[in-house]
């Protein structure tokens, strides 16, 4: 009975919120019938979206390709805080009014962007009555990020991995006939730097993962996750 609730627990962390999915549907929705009315971008692969200390304020909404956030530390060290991928919106920050960007957008491959202004934001929310689902999206964001600070004191660096490995899965992922295939080229490094270890140690733990059968590599180097067998070791280990 403890080893299934505890299987429910992580299964549950790993959903998307359906208020997420909804909203995001409903805002990529809505953009699509004004698509002349915001400015498209592309971003080639591994080119910023824009720096830490940029002062531009542009809220964006990825159509297609993935984006990461990263914080750097005074001593130069790397922490990605998330990655985005189509139908998500990120630099939101700047409507709290801080002024200067406090992360880096890196585009991970080639990725087009709607940029819209402060101002068309709330204005397009409210017209198409999402502000709403925007808090709640907000909300579910937050506590995405709480769970993280909690792991890095909480969970040891290679649950973190598992863990951070099921979230990519659900949120990046596509059902293969293997499990969930992630089709984009994450490195050892970047994990690295999402997880708070070295990356010796990511690729010891992504090794370990794979002579357990949780994860496998195809020819293109993308992961493929057994979500329901990472599941049970999470399960099993907590």
């Amino acid at each position: 009975m403890l080893f299934s609730q505890r299987e429910e627990k992580i299964k549950s962390m790993i959903q998307e919120n359906p208020d997420t999915i909804l909203f995001k549907s409903q805002l990529q929705n809505s953009l699509l019938k004004e698509a002349l009315s915001y400015r498209s971008i592309k971003i080639a692969k591994h080119t910023n979206v824009y720096n830490c200390g940029d002062k531009e304020g542009m809220v964006y909404f990825i159509e297609s390709g993935q984006v990461k956030l990263i914080i750097t530390s005074a001593e130069g060290k790397e922490c990605i805080l998330v990655i985005h991928s189509k139908g998500d919106i990120f630099g939101e920050l700047c409507l709290s009014g801080l002024g200067e960007r406090v992360e880096t957008a890196t585009a991970m491959e080639q990725t087009s962007l709607k940029q819209i202004s402060p101002t068309q934001f709330f204005m397009h929310l409210g017209k198409e009555l999402l502000l709403e689902g925007f808090v709640k999206y907000l909300t579910v964001r937050i506590a995405d990020q709480q769970q993280v600070i909690s792991a890095l004191v909480t969970v040891d660096s290679e649950q973190r991995l598992a863990k951070t490995l099921l979230h990519l899965a659900r949120s990046l992922g596509k059902q293969d006939p293997r499990s969930i295939l992630i089709a984009l080229k994450i490195s050892h490094e970047e994990l690295s730097a999402m997880i708070g270890t070295t990356r010796p140690r990511i690729s010891l733990f992504m090794q370990r993962f794979r002579n357990l059968g949780l994860i496998e590599m195809t020819k293109e180097h993308y992961f493929i996750i057994k979500e329901q067998k990472l599941v049970n070791y999470l399960a099993q280990t907590a």
